[in-house]
């Protein structure tokens, strides 16, 4: 009788050990997500798709954290993320649209309507899959790369720094030979920075067109000023509404010192956009919102807005989400667009700390030179 007392669970096959241990973690992820992050069950939980948006963030943070070294990353992270991204893109096979398709039955050839995956999710979802596989393979190619080299943790650990560590602005330092890296590899890694470039170009386009897609939020309209005078400020409008226009002229007058100064620009032209955008339509029956300006220069105004806005982009791509851009995200329903535009935003996030490994790289490539400079001229 002592088959009675055998442990199934000591004998299981590790396979399948992990099979069943990866189907109680799907499980809690998709309970999470159903319940929109309130695992009391008391029904005051987020839209689902703010919790789709919520754990793809989670997700790339936890698994990525910070490119700061040129290697590839960590197998186990990128089985993770691997894994863990396909469930969450699973999502996106229900989200579908009617489409005609023709069908014959004993002989008789009947038009009856079949679902098909939307054409946007159909041709989204497998491009950004593929900007991520390019930046893995980018960093996958580091790893026979011995002309450079990083400290292993236990140089890390003297106390000059932890402290940087501590400062959380630290990045590793690689040391690079005395008299700098072969003339190859800086091309080498100057064609890698280029490719990523590109990456960061279609994901920072893609998401662009992500975020065109989703609904101004009724919150967003209803924080709005009445007109936009109010929303650029009297001396920003009047720059905005001479005569003669000319964008770069207009730029040049702006303060754009510091990335709030930039944001706090772009927020103010995107506000006045909306505003401009609502009074030509009459989409708003609000009196406060009636103004004497014309339709034709309401036009002319919104025109010249959306440059600033376009050159704006092209000029600073890396800054953070404007007040318009996070309304959206926050307040958006569509599960297709939240997952889109959150998986554009981790690998963004990914090339822009590659990126700044770069030039780290460059940085300390340049130190090199200057140090090698010095001791042959004070030799």
């Amino acid at each position: 009788m002592e088959d009675d007392n055998f442990d199934v669970n000591s004998e299981l096959d590790p396979e399948l050990e992990s099979i069943f241990a990866d189907m109680e973690l799907m499980k809690e992820r998709f309970a999470k997500l159903l319940l929109g992050e309130d695992m009391s069950g008391r029904g005051k939980g987020i839209s689902s798709a703010l919790a789709l948006s919520n754990a793809i963030t989670n997700l790339a943070a936890s698994v990525f954290e910070e490119i700061s070294r040129l290697e590839p990353i960590p197998a186990e992270n990128k089985a993770r993320w691997q894994k863990e991204i396909d469930w969450m893109l699973s999502a996106t096979d229900h989200i579908v649209e009617f489409v005609p398709s023709k069908q014959e039955t004993n002989g008789v050839t009947m038009e009856i309507m079949v679902t098909r995956q939307r054409s946007d999710v159909h041709t989204n979802i497998p491009a950004l899959k593929k900007l991520d596989g390019m930046l893995m393979e980018c960093l996958d190619s580091f790893r026979d790369q011995n002309e450079f080299t990083y400290p292993s943790k236990g140089d890390m650990g003297s106390k000059s720094n932890r402290k940087r560590e501590e400062d959380k602005m630290w990045l590793p330092t690689p040391k690079v030979p005395p008299n700098g890296l072969p003339d190859l590899t800086k091309k080498w890694l100057q064609f890698q920075r280029d490719s990523v470039n590109q990456v960061l170009k279609l994901a920072m386009a893609m998401n662009a067109h992500v975020l065109r897609e989703m609904e101004i939020p009724e919150t967003y309209i209803d924080a709005l000023p009445k007109n936009g005078r109010a929303s650029l400020g009297d001396s920003i409008y009047k720059n905005i509404t001479v005569d003669h226009f000319d964008p770069d002229y207009f730029l040049s007058a702006m303060d754009l010192s510091s990335e709030h100064k930039i944001v706090d620009l772009k927020n103010r032209m995107e506000a006045s956009v909306v505003i401009w955008r609502r009074k030509m339509t009459n989409k708003d029956g609000k009196s406060g919102w009636s103004s004497g300006v014309s339709i034709e220069k309401r036009e002319q105004f919104e025109d010249r807005a959306e440059t600033i806005l376009l050159i704006l982009k092209h000029r600073y791509p890396g800054i953070p989400s404007s007040a318009l851009e996070a309304s959206k995200i926050e307040n958006n329903q569509k599960n297709n667009l939240q997952i889109m535009e959150r998986n554009n935003h981790a690998i963004v996030g990914s090339v822009k700390c590659f990126l700044h490994t770069i030039t780290m790289m460059n940085v300390t490539i340049h130190i090199q030179h200057k140090l090698v400079y010095l001791q042959k001229f004070n030799n």
